[in-house]
């Protein structure tokens, strides 16, 4: 994408978008651009709604995966290239709603207690029992777990916001037993290869 993708960038950091937001974002309009093999200036919306049928009929994709493609390319031409295109012109499509399989806290537990690797289990239990999604559990450093008041500090978690949540005693007993193995420096749960935080890809 060359020009179009550094201006797509430079409009995503004035805005403060996360990395994965950026990254998926980018991803759905370069997919977008090679299907069509022209500069996405010289596409047209009804290229675009072709592109989006192609995506429901001919790629099968999940409505969650379409919808990040819309959001891509809303942001792409309205934002970056100042369509004057109204926004609801690239539609999103309607998600259904299912209740989600919920286990039980004793099938929960038996799953953690079943997972052999230590650093494996003190990650997914802390993401468990203190609801922490996967990027934020793995950008805990040492010095967030505070022992004395019992909580965990989340730095720039959803919405770049800082947070504290709970620590309760049952997962401070397994981080201690896993900082006796591993003793983490400054990353509570480094990669194994650069010593800095897991990469979730």
């Amino acid at each position: 994408m060359g020009k179009f993708r550094d201006l797509m960038e430079r409009e995503l950091q004035i805005r403060g978008f996360s990395p994965n937001t950026n990254r998926v974002y980018l991803s759905a309009v370069r997919d977008f651009v090679e299907h069509h093999n022209r500069p996405p200036d010289q596409i047209s919306l009804d290229e675009i709604h072709q592109y989006q049928l192609h995506l429901i009929r001919n790629r099968k994709v999940a409505t969650s995966t379409y919808n990040v493609h819309v959001s891509g390319l809303r942001f792409f031409y309205n934002i970056a290239l100042k369509k004057d295109w109204l926004i609801r012109d690239i539609p999103y499509r309607k998600t259904g709603r299912r209740l989600p399989v919920v286990l039980s806290p004793q099938e929960v537990s038996r799953l953690l207690d079943a997972i052999e690797n230590l650093k494996h289990r003190a990650l997914l239990t802390s993401m468990y029992a203190a609801g922490l999604r996967v990027g934020e559990a793995t950008q805990l450093v040492v010095s967030d777990i505070d022992s004395l008041r019992m909580t965990i500090r989340v730095r720039q978690g959803k919405g770049r916001k800082d947070r504290y949540v709970m620590l309760s005693p049952r997962l401070l007993d397994l981080l201690r037993q896993y900082w006796k193995v591993y003793h983490p420096k400054t990353c509570l749960f480094p990669s194994g290869r650069s010593g800095g935080p897991y990469d979730r890809a």
